[in-house]
């Protein structure tokens, strides 16, 4: 607890090392675009319509409209935006998706306490550092699937609030009861994996831990106490919830080992599961060019519980088969077709998702939580084409360039904030360090296009 706590505390002075830096900013950036495109989604319009009805005003951005609210509101809104589908980051050891709570988290906190730029950028590594540790901590992914629990929503909790502390400017002490009012906050099951909407899912991965995570920032800078040692005394966190676990993982190579720079970004917003059989084809076709037209058939395999996830979903980001019959067709996956639900039953699509089969695969079980995937392409001639992907496009393995990150960052920005508005929250984002005040973000993250409306009328009783 010491150890931990005070490395928490001197987050906000302690500079980071330069490769640090771009990881930070390049995951900001790709989280702000998740947020932005977010909006023009199911659980981004939910989320909106959220913070219009309890608009009153407030120092919080909410992104991608004209809205301002308080910090908890705003965290709210901001993270279920951040996952309201499957854009943002992700954290294949700790079984979480930080960026969603960390960010929301981070502006939220950060505006309330007009902190600059590089103080925001410490308080996002922070919450990377934080979060992650305490599901790995637990167990990850055994942890994950013995206990039903959802490690996305407790690493999630835990890095928003050591981002939301952070901007706070927290002492020591006061990060051990930041630390207690998170862990009594800590909460989320894995049955999101059947909201079919994604709202819920929204909620659990971004806006619930950021919510809460701003919540116990909050209450401790008003002086709220609590105990000093949630981690370590009687009836703390690990021996409710994960009495295996080894605690030890919470202070290993911190300031040594970034989280942030053990993070994934995605090079197709999609699930994660899905990311490596886009590839294999993707890497198939640079070999040997095909249309969809001259495939027989596609095998692909996954590890039994990472194929559960993405089986015949009914959400076209998170249905294998499906964009698979999208990549088959169109040779790529964008935004757009990756969101386009009525194209789910159009008549193309069908007639090439019906040669797509998912094997569960236990022998890829052992590579977790690397997501494994082997595809099997028959052509019509009888060519039979395979492809093995260990290491992701986007992965820490195989990462993606700044440009490429940029790229997906302005597909995802611009038609919703025009071209200009995203070249320069782009650049005012790979240069985040040097901003004066976190504020002077809000007229780049915002859509001014577009006027609050009023709150709908409660439905009757």
């Amino acid at each position: 607890m010491r150890a931990l706590s005070e490395f928490m505390a001197a987050a906000a002075t302690r500079p980071l090392p330069d490769e640090v830096v771009e990881h930070g900013r390049q995951h900001v950036l790709d989280t702000f675009a998740a947020m932005i495109s977010g909006t023009e989604l199911p659980p981004g319009q939910a989320a909106l319509t959220l913070a219009r009805a309890q608009r009153g005003g407030g120092t919080a951005t909410v992104v991608g409209s004209s809205l301002t609210a308080g910090p908890v509101e705003a965290a709210l809104a901001n993270g279920v935006l951040a996952h309201a589908d499957e854009t943002d980051d992700s954290h294949g050891p700790s079984q979480s998706h930080p960026g969603a709570a960390v960010v929301a988290a981070a502006l939220a906190a950060g505006e309330e306490y007009a902190i600059s730029g590089e103080r925001f950028l410490r308080a996002v590594t922070l919450g990377y550092d934080v979060g992650p540790r305490v599901t790995m901590a637990m167990g990850g992914v055994d942890f994950r699937n013995e206990s039903h629990q959802s490690t996305h929503a407790i690493a999630g909790a835990f890095g928003a609030a050591a981002a939301a502390g952070s901007a706070a400017g927290l002492s020591a002490p006061q990060m051990r009861w930041l630390l207690d009012y998170i862990a009594q906050q800590s909460s989320g099951l894995a049955s999101w994996t059947r909201d079919a909407d994604h709202i819920l899912k929204g909620f659990v991965f971004g806006g619930m831990p950021a919510r809460s995570g701003v919540t116990a920032a909050t209450l401790v800078k008003l002086g709220w106490t609590g105990i000093d040692d949630v981690f370590s005394g009687d009836d703390n966190f690990f021996v409710a919830y994960a009495p295996n676990a080894r605690p030890e993982i919470l202070i290993s190579e911190l300031g040594k080992r970034y989280e942030v720079g053990q993070t994934d970004i995605k090079k197709w917003t999609v699930g994660t599961p899905i990311q490596a059989p886009l590839d294999a084809i993707v890497n198939m076709r640079r070999t040997r060019a095909f249309e969809a037209d001259v495939v027989k058939s596609v095998i692909v395999r996954l590890a039994p519980t990472v194929a559960a996830v993405v089986d015949n979903r009914e959400l076209p980001d998170i249905s294998l088969q499906h964009m698979v019959a999208v990549m088959l067709v169109d040779e790529t996956a964008t935004f757009k077709a990756v969101h386009d639900s009525a194209r789910m039953k159009n008549p193309t699509i069908l007639r090439h998702r019906a040669k797509v089969q998912l094997v569960k695969d236990q022998s890829l079980a052992q590579f977790l939580p690397a997501r494994v995937a082997i595809v099997e392409v028959t052509l019509n001639d009888g060519t039979r084409l395979v492809e093995r992907v260990d290491a992701v496009r986007g992965t820490v393995r195989n990462p993606m360039t700044r440009q490429e990150v940029v790229d997906k960052a302005r597909d995802l920005i611009a038609p919703v904030l025009g071209g200009s508005q995203t070249t320069t929250l782009i650049d005012a984002v790979l240069a985040i360090e040097r901003l004066p005040s976190i504020r002077d973000l809000r007229p780049l993250l915002q859509h001014t296009r577009l006027r609050p409306s009023a709150p709908p009328a409660p439905a009757a009783l």
